[in-house]
């Protein structure tokens, strides 16, 4: 039976689950696999806003950009200024991930912990600790920024204890630590809803095992809680990570396009290159996107592998 056959036949038998799937295929074309086409093609070239195609009253203005292949690349990895506009944004979103999802699992775990008990109220706590996650991002930042102004509650309350105000939204440094407080303070609900789910799923006559063989309560956690909640974990570590690399909402809305430039991650200095600045540079926004979408490919690969490897030995 040749190709052509084998196709016709798959689709007059399974013709329906084609159908099913067109529309999900359409929508995925137009909205996924069209834009990262395009952009690709544009990391290709030297489109700006002074060379693209645009009408400005009655006039029509004809695209100018040309291609240029891997240079913006090259100048993005390796210019003279690459450390400013890349790796030192690059530095800072790898340590602001790692800080971030550390701090999400750590205290999402020890509230996940603690709500696991028998508590009275415990689905009045369930409730309060969700609400952060369940306000909008953008009125949870807007409160923040707020509360962390020169005359916030925060610093007005720090003056009242005579102790420094710091300039939250100003110096570098506390720039940053006010950004991490946030997302931490955004993302931790959803640790803590996953690992409670993890929690309730692990089966209890193992801690009654472990406590009849004099196990201490560190170790019924180390040996029975935490393997128990290994596949839950990899995954929301997985997508913490994945989230946090690209959380555009938090770094925006504290500090702006403008404002704070050392606080940049990549995927917001991305969008203050394409949509901050004039010209607004597309080529080398989308060329930062490229690279954005490439690390993440990379690390998820290697953290698959990695999880893969280990369960491997511990099955042995």
């Amino acid at each position: 039976m040749t190709v052509a056959q084998r196709l016709k036949h798959g689709y007059q038998k399974h013709w329906y689950a084609y159908a099913m799937i067109a529309p999900v295929a359409v929508v995925l074309g137009v909205l996924v696999v069209y834009p990262l086409v395009y952009g690709l093609y544009l990391t290709l070239t030297d489109a700006n806003s002074l060379n693209t195609a645009r009408t400005i009253g009655v006039n029509h203005i004809d695209a100018a950009y040309k291609f240029i292949g891997l240079d913006n690349y090259q100048d993005i990895l390796f210019g003279p200024t690459a450390y400013d506009r890349f790796w030192s944004h690059f530095i800072w979103t790898i340590v602001w991930t790692a800080l971030c999802v550390a701090l999400h699992y750590s205290i999402g775990l020890g509230l996940a912990l603690l709500l696991n008990q028998k508590l009275r109220g415990r689905t009045a706590y369930r409730l309060l600790l969700i609400i952060p996650w369940a306000v909008p991002t953008f009125v949870t930042v807007f409160g923040w920024r707020i509360m962390l102004s020169d005359g916030g509650v925060i610093n007005t309350f720090l003056d009242t204890l005579h102790l420094p105000s710091p300039a939250w939204l100003e110096d570098t440094f506390w720039q940053r630590f006010a950004a991490i407080m946030v997302n931490t303070w955004c993302g931790v609900p959803f640790m803590m809803v996953s690992l409670l789910g993890g929690l309730q799923s692990i089966d209890a006559s193992l801690y009654e095992a472990a406590e009849m063989d004099g196990a201490s309560p560190w170790q019924r956690f180390r040996y029975v809680t935490l393997p128990g909640l290994r596949s839950v974990s990899s995954t929301v570590v997985l997508l913490g990570i994945i989230w946090t690399f690209n959380q555009f909402a938090v770094i925006f809305l504290l500090f702006g396009n403008t404002s704070a430039p050392d606080a940049q991650i990549l995927v917001t200095w991305a969008y203050y290159l394409g949509f901050g600045q004039q010209p607004r540079d597309f080529a080398q926004s989308a060329s930062y996107g490229m690279l954005l979408l490439a690390i993440l490919i990379v690390f998820t690969s290697f953290y698959r592998r990695w999880l893969n490897r280990n369960d491997q030995q511990l099955a042995i």
